[in-house]
């Protein structure tokens, strides 16, 4: 296999930041690719600074080079000064480690964590030497995979990709990986024997065997086109965290990239219900990795990287059971170990989990900001969004924060949420406000940033079926918040471009029409749609108009209750008439509780998978008001499995 560097190295001195291109950190896989063996290219679509310390793309990555059949390298995004110079000079997209062109690989591998990357995605294929159509390649060309949270939609990607994995990947790149191997042992193999070999998998989507067919704005089918190929394709859960202690070699950059600390992931999965959020929904049930697993993880990777600061990553880190005892324990551990005191952070703090006792700890080290979600200004929303956090739980945490030092808070919101009014829009400025309040009387330079987004209904949550609002809505609401947020001290708000959010909307709600409208803004020059310099909504607004289709019937419009949605033909593990059920709870202004202390609600992520809720106490958050428990007593990881029928919703 070739290396482009030899033409690559001259070029490098005539861009900005070189160092994105150049491999060489600790932590990287020396494995070469080899012909004999299963090569993959794992593929960030964003830049090197944002892409590389994406935790799933490490994982797996370490997983492959340990296998004896595969090697794993890196890529990502080139930015447009190298981009433009590679064209000219004739050089494809390229490894970091090894600078192997693309289309050298068996498989480019992407993760795909943004919808505003698909052009991205679109323009690596391209730029790797590879036709940008699954349609048009044969079988020199390497197979273009994705997995990551969006591929829960994966249909307006359909067009480019040739297979997506649904779920957790750590167990599925091990077998695609034998699949691929067999096929390259077999003389004369055709594509199509290894895509239906791919079909076969467990949580492998194959979007070429299945037919599509419309009425209208609507999917009115979704079919297999061949037998023994699933009707419906079902997500990968891996059973036990423990089993799987990646990255024990995190890659430490030699150039400044987003998140540069040790990242330890704690726990996978969230039974909040919070019904807005996907990740959330789609990563149940909750497996928590073992206490012991996490401080050896993260005094190990201190000791090898350098780094003095660690984040214990989770969808809601402060949730993780005896989480202060944890926080105290790899602070002792690096003091024993001779390191520098280390600075934890908890990403996606509960208000209602976060105390004196978890303040208390973090102070040992370095205070940087706190950010808390509560997401809505009023509990009436936050019944609604099933965000059962009431203010005076926000306001004991950010008061624990400030009383031990913090002079910083940062509360993210959402903006055009179901049936959200003025009155609701106008609570997070209060809120705000009032934060700001409690943080001056610890220090009169304490601030609070209100950070406002505007919300995207995604598949398989119980939202899935609203029509988000008009881009012109939103930046109403924000102009209502910079209104009332003008003059106030301490006060600053952020917000989300609404309209980026509506494009965020057409890609992740559409169905497979939509692949000619990436393609068509990437041939017009359209990628790092995500960069706001780079954002252009009229080439999205021209290419849905030349492609004969409407923003509103995709973005904007209710979903019928029988409607087949463009991603029927796959399953996050939950049961259709459970997110149908909490959708019309939603509408009635109700919430459910953490099923974590209640009776299960028969969602199906845990029943579907024969799996429980596993976490290493059975103990609910101290003054938690979600429900009693029983402690157990075991000291370690057990199942949470408390079946009953469905209890009666809480009102407020």
């Amino acid at each position: 296999m070739t290396s482009v560097w030899p033409r690559l190295e001259p070029l490098l001195p005539k861009v900005q930041k070189p160092a994105r291109y150049i491999g060489c950190e600790d932590g990287a896989a020396a494995k070469p690719p080899d012909p004999s063996l299963v090569n993959w290219c794992f593929i960030y679509p964003d830049t090197y600074e944002i892409g590389l310390p994406n935790q799933g793309l490490q994982i797996l990555y370490e997983i492959v080079n340990e296998r004896a059949d595969g090697t794993a390298d890196r890529a990502y995004a080139p930015w447009g000064d190298l981009e433009a110079l590679m064209r000219a000079e004739g050089i494809p997209l390229f490894s970091v480690e090894h600078h192997t062109p693309g289309h050298e690989f068996d498989l480019l591998a992407f993760n795909l964590s943004a919808e505003l990357t698909y052009t991205n995605l679109v323009n690596c294929v391209d730029l790797a030497g590879v036709p940008v159509r699954a349609a048009d390649r044969t079988e020199d060309h390497p197979l273009i995979v994705a997995g990551g949270h969006c591929t829960y939609n994966p249909e307006p990607l359909a067009d480019f990709l040739d297979a997506v994995v649904l779920g957790d990947g750590e167990e599925v790149v091990g077998q695609i990986t034998e699949v691929v191997a067999a096929h390259k042992a077999q003389a004369g193999a055709s594509r199509a024997s290894l895509l239906l070999a791919l079909a076969g998998i467990e949580s492998v989507y194959v979007p070429n065997l299945y037919e599509v067919t419309y009425d209208g704005p609507s999917v009115a089918s979704i079919t297999p086109l061949h037998p023994g190929v699933p009707a419906v394709v079902t997500k990968r859960t891996v059973a036990d965290l423990a089993d799987w202690p990646y990255p024990r070699n995190q890659l430490a950059p030699l150039t400044e990239v987003v998140h540069d600390r040790l990242n330890v992931e704690v726990f996978r999965g969230c039974t909040r219900g919070c019904r807005f959020c996907q990740a959330g929904m789609i990563t149940r049930p909750v497996r928590e990795r073992p206490a012991e697993q996490v401080r050896t993880m993260v005094t190990s990777g201190l000791a090898r990287t350098g780094y003095d600061e660690v984040t214990l990553t989770s969808l809601s880190t402060a949730d993780y059971s005896d989480v202060s005892s944890l926080v105290e324990g790899i602070m002792d551990d690096s003091e024993a170990e001779g390191l520098p005191t280390v600075s934890v952070s908890l990403p996606s703090l509960r208000v209602d989990a976060f105390g004196v006792s978890i303040a208390a700890q973090l102070q040992r080290a370095k205070r940087s900001g706190l950010t808390f979600a509560p997401e809505a200004g009023t509990w009436r929303m936050r019944q609604i969004i099933n965000k059962l956090v009431r203010e005076e739980d926000l306001y004991e945490a950010v008061d624990a924060a400030y009383s031990q030092g913090w002079q910083r808070v940062k509360l993210y919101f959402l903006i055009g949420l179901p049936s959200e009014t003025d009155e609701d829009t106008l609570g997070i400025a209060r809120l705000a406000a009032n934060v700001a309040e409690i943080g001056k009387r610890h220090n009169k330079r304490a601030s609070c940033t209100a950070s406002v987004g505007g919300f995207v209904p995604k598949p398989f949550t119980p939202f899935q079926w609203f029509g988000q609002n008009t881009t012109a809505e939103l930046q109403r609401k924000v102009n209502l918040l910079k209104d009332a947020t003008r003059g106030m001290k301490g006060v600053t708000l952020k917000w989300h471009d609404p309209k980026a959010t509506l494009i965020e909307g057409i890609a992740s709600r559409g169905d497979r029409r939509i692949g000619a409208v990436i393609e068509q803004v990437w041939r017009n020059g359209g990628t790092f749609q995500e960069w706001s310099e780079h954002f252009n909504l009229e080439l999205w607004t021209q290419a849905m108009a030349d492609n004969g289709l409407s923003i509103d019937d995709v973005v904007h419009r209710h979903r019928r209750s029988d409607e087949v949605l463009p991603w029927e033909h796959l399953s996050a593990g939950l049961h259709k008439d459970f997110l149908w059920q909490d959708w019309q709870d939603a509408l009635a202004e109700v919430g459910l509780p953490d099923c974590r202390w209640t009776p299960c609600y028969d969602c199906g992520a845990c029943t579907g998978y024969g799996i429980e809720h596993v976490v290493a106490s059975a103990v609910p958050p101290a003054g938690g008001s979600q429900g009693t428990g029983q402690d157990l007593g075991t000291g370690g990881a057990v199942p949470v499995r408390l079946l009953g029928r469905r209890p009666e919703a809480v009102a407020g």
